[in-house]
Parts: C-alpha cells; structure tokens; sequence
C-alpha cells in the first residue's frame, strides 16, 4: 500500500510531492490512517515543542514543521480519496487555528520581553474572516483574520500601553510566520478589518463597538457573516461575537435599499475582479456558478432572515444553505444545485492546487495537468474532457438558480 500510494503521489501531485521531500516521516504517513487531526492534539503538539525553543524564531519555526506535517496528511488523504472536500477546508482551518494560537503566545512573550513586561496589559484574540471563517480554506488560502485585544485597565495610559502591546503582538505573529524557512508560510491578511489597510492594525472591543455603531455598511455586516472569533482569550472571543450578532443578524433583516446596494456591489466585482483574459465559463471562483455566485446567494439569504431563523447563522456556506432550504427559502431543487456546484467547485480548486503545487482559480489548458487533475476527481484515462463539461454543466445549473434567488 505505501509503495503504490508513492508511486501515486510522486506522479501525481507536485505539492504533496514538495512537502514529502521536507518530511522526514511522510513516507511512514503513507502507511498510516489519514483522517486529519484535531486542533486540540495538533495544538499541544505545537506548544511543546515551541516550549523547547528559547528563541521566538525557532520555537515558530518548530510550530510550522508541524503544520508542514498535517499539510501534507490532509493533502495526501484528499489526493486518495479518504477526506472529503468539506473535511479539507475544516481540516486546514483548525490547522490554521493551532498554528494561529501557538504563535499567539510565542509572540506575547517575545514582545513581553521586549519591552520588559512581566504580564500582559491586555488579553487578546483573533477573529477568523473569509474563506478561513467559514471553515472552507484551500491549500494556498492566506488567513483572512481581525485582531481585538480587551485592556486590563482601559483608562489612561493603561490603554495606550494595552493598545502598544496589542499592536507588537499582531506584527510580531505575521512576521514570524512569513520568516524565511523551508516550511511553508502562512499569510496572515488583516486587510478586511474596519477601513481595510488605512485602519488601525488591531482594536480594542470598545473600539470595534464604537466604529460600528457608527460607520458600519451593510457590505461590512455582510463580511461579517463568516467572521469567527476562534483563537485567542475565551472572554474577548465571547465579546466580539456578541457586539457583531445583531449586525450580521438584523432582527427584521436587512431593507430593501441594502439589498439593491449588495447587488450593486456583486455586479461591480463581477464586472471589475475578473482577470483579465479569464474565462468567466471556466472561473472557479468568478466565473458563472462559481463560489462567489453561490457564497453571496446564501450570504444574501442571511442577511435577510437570519435574525428570525435562527439555524441561518453559521459561517460554513453549506451549513447556511440547508438551513436555507428547511426553512423553505428556497426549494429542494435549488438547493441541491448550490450544493452540488460548491463541492465540485472546490473539489476542483484543490485539484488544481495538489497537481501543480501552487493555488489557481482557472481550469488548466495543459493536457497533462487536466489529465492528472480528472484522475484525482476519479475519472478515468482519457476523460479530461468530461471533467470539464461535468463541471460546465453543473455550474450552469448554479447559475440558474443564483439568476433566481440573488438577483430576482
């Protein structure tokens, strides 16, 4: 079994390919159950070992050669068909989450010594946004995140220090998981917090509170829908996710203005996000039927009736639209084309991502990546191009309904 699963692999899938060659134990993995691990066992892995390091580098250093080795688990269970789509995204956004929360506590105290502090002046956490939100990351995704810290002492100096502190954290964790080394990185992006990169990097609660009460748009509620608070200090986690509930769900929902403005911006993306030269058929995630089709048809069902259905309020995308479908806003049939076009989709955008080694979001002309690409869906030689009309159709259908539903 190890050797044809190798042989397999090495043909096959250039990025597990390139994880193998940095694992020392991937070949043994080869042999063993490939159900990925939860966060709480691959977190206290990571701890253990960052415990051991003295230096702030090394010890994230050691934190990314574990998740270099749950990568490559989760990668190789997808490419051999014993971890489904779904699994994979939950599965990279727990990773994401033990990764997130080690280097959280390598960074405090390597600020705390920094600056000469023997405690904390405030407690902190990060909140999930985006793909990594809604359980739903790929294999290259970056992790889309807010920071929000709660002072100790939130007057006077105590919350210029607290917010200083808060500040050095946040950069200290992105820059030490994009440090040079031979894992790969993980990008943290907080370009989707409040005023995007204009905005302050990291906010108080008070401060969240205060700048929604104010400025907040209905396109930040609609961000908001897959915002997670899941790394981080319990307390602070609890409090954001209570001052953005009834944001994200408005009691009497969303008015009508709001709906036409959230159309308003979905024909400007659809019109400006395009690459140049894509093919909107073909597009994984623009494209007609895509994920953006059919993630902003559930989010616009949200923002609209979640505040009365309650089983709407989930950050997972197919969470929310069989919600959707027994609450009876839309029928069976449509829902089962959502469902079926989200899967494939992102079936194929993992494909795509363990054939050639790096993230893509348009289907390749090369015939022997499509060749290899229909094999790991479960097509057979020579079949490429019933892959790629299976896909067409499906994400017609997706249309369709998106037709229906979001813009009618």
């Amino acid at each position: 079994q190890v050797a044809e699963r190798l042989a397999r692999l090495l043909a096959t899938s250039r990025y597990a390919t390139d994880l193998l060659e940095r694992e020392p134990e991937g070949v043994r993995m080869l042999g063993d159950d490939l159900t990925p691990l939860g966060s709480e066992a691959i977190l206290d892995r990571m701890k253990a070992s960052a415990e051991r390091q003295g230096d702030p580098v090394e010890a994230v250093r050691s934190i990314r050669a574990i998740r270099r080795r749950e990568l490559f688990r989760i990668a190789v269970g997808e490419l051999f068909g014993e971890v489904d789509t779904v699994a994979v995204g939950a599965a990279l956004s727990r990773l994401t989450d033990a990764t997130l929360e080690a280097t959280l506590e390598v960074a405090g105290r390597s600020v705390r010594e920094q600056r000469g502090l023997d405690e904390a002046p405030t407690r902190m956490a990060v909140v999930a946004l985006g793909r990594y939100g809604g359980f739903e990351l790929s294999y290259g995704s970056d992790a889309d995140v807010m920071f929000v810290h709660d002072p100790y002492d939130a007057g006077g100096a105590g919350g210029a220090e607290a917010t200083a502190y808060a500040q050095g954290v946040a950069n200290e964790l992105r820059r030490l998981l994009i440090a040079p080394a031979t894992d790969p990185a993980l990008v943290v992006d907080a370009d989707l917090r409040p005023e995007g990169k204009q905005g302050p990097l990291v906010r108080s609660l008070a401060s969240y509170a205060a700048y929604y009460a104010k400025w907040s748009k209905v396109w930040e509620a609609q961000a908001l829908l897959r915002a997670d608070a899941v790394v981080g200090d319990e307390g602070v986690r609890a409090g954001f996710t209570a001052l953005v509930d009834p944001l994200r769900y408005p009691p009497d929902g969303i008015t009508e203005a709001d709906v036409t403005e959230i159309r308003r911006i979905k024909a400007r993306v659809d019109r400006e996000r395009l690459p140049r030269g894509a093919d909107p058929h073909t597009h994984l995630k623009l494209g007609r039927g895509g994920l953006a089709d059919i993630e902003w048809t559930v989010q616009l069902l949200q923002l609209r009736y979640a505040g009365r259905e309650p089983a709407l309020r989930s950050p997972r995308t197919l969470t929310a639209l069989d919600a959707a479908r027994d609450a009876e806003l839309v029928s069976a049939r449509d829902h089962d084309a959502l469902d079926r076009a989200w899967r494939s989709v992102s079936r194929l955008r993992n494909a795509i991502t363990l054939v050639t080694g790096r993230s893509g979001d348009q289907v390749p002309r090369d015939a022997r990546e499509r060749a290899a690409i229909a094999s790991i869906l479960g097509y057979g030689a020579g079949r490429s191009d019933e892959m790629v009309n299976d896909y067409l159709r499906t994400t017609r259908r997706a249309r369709a309904v998106v037709d229906r539903v979001f813009w009618t």
